[in-house]
């Protein structure tokens, strides 16, 4: 595929930028052409995102703190402004998915760490970002999820905080398009990252089948595959879009039951891609998972 370079001279921050769906992210974003910040916790890959990007010839830099507290996000924005110069867009792809339990029995310290890296996190960047991106009438995307839409039992907490990351981002939306800004929602499904797998995730045997199950195209999808949608509405081809909700779920939304369970084995398969990521699955590896 060839390469369209649609981010050619913009400047982007990418949070929870090392593992999963952000090292994705990260790595599209500087083949389109883009400067990239990665942002990710202490503890995660940071600098094996930002050294395999700049190894093929992109540019990168490392900002490794935690961006839900106030000051680490202000220097995140930072970093852009004194790395690149600008900032033309605001990836919020930090959080967590810690536990699974019924709500009664969801671990209270839990729910405070999950609305703290989800909500928490999603606010304070767009809080300082705005300043710098109504200067290039840049844009913001947030990772929502099907979660947020239809809610998800056994983990009722991050379903409820992507349902208020869909809420922020269409208010900034509405808000901020006098300055230019645009803000949209990418809304993964499961998809083949430490959060669906059984092994290094807080998913049992069965939730993880119900999972694929319930994906009328029956498999996972990929980081590079939700990173492809973030460089479209990233990049100007998405001009007149914003305050959008943005569903790449392989349509489970608007599936009925476990419906995977129909789809022939050849059609599970996931594709290979071009992304050469390393750590898809590592998302949990510094993370209390229970």
């Amino acid at each position: 595929m060839p390469m369209l370079r649609r981010l050619e001279n913009k400047v982007a921050i990418v949070t929870g930028g090392g593992t999963g769906i952000g090292e994705a992210i990260a790595h599209k974003f500087a083949q389109e052409g883009a400067r990239v910040v990665v942002n990710g916790l202490p503890g995660d890959p940071v600098l094996d995102v930002v050294q395999a990007i700049q190894v093929k010839g992109g540019k990168a830099a490392p900002f490794v703190a935690d961006i839900a507290e106030p000051d680490n996000a202000r220097k995140c924005v930072q970093t852009a402004i004194d790395t690149f110069g600008q900032l033309d867009i605001l990836i919020n792809n930090a959080g967590v998915f810690l536990a699974t339990a019924e709500v009664d029995k969801y671990p209270i310290d839990v729910f405070d760490e999950t609305v703290t890296k989800n909500i928490r996190s999603v606010f304070l960047m767009t809080r300082f970002a705005v300043p710098e991106l109504q200067k290039t009438a840049g844009n913001i995307i947030s990772t929502g999820s099907e979660a947020g839409m239809l809610g998800l039992a056994q983990n009722t907490p991050y379903g409820g905080t992507k349902g208020w990351i869909h809420a922020f981002m269409k208010g900034v939306a509405v808000e901020q398009a006098r300055h230019g800004i645009r803000a949209n929602c990418v809304c993964p499904g499961p998809i083949d990252t430490a959060w669906t797998h059984r092994e290094s995730g807080p998913m049992d045997a069965q939730m993880e089948k119900d999972l694929i199950a319930a994906t009328p195209m029956g498999r996972r999808g990929t980081p590079e595959e939700i990173a492809n949608v973030f460089a479209f509405l990233a990049s100007d081809m998405a001009s007149y879009v914003t305050g959008a909700l943005w569903a790449v779920d392989g349509g489970t939304i608007v599936g009925k039951g476990p419906v995977g369970n129909e789809v022939p084995r050849n059609l599970t398969k996931e594709p290979e891609g071009e992304l050469e990521l390393e750590h898809s699955l590592d998302g949990n590896d510094n993370k209390d998972v229970r």
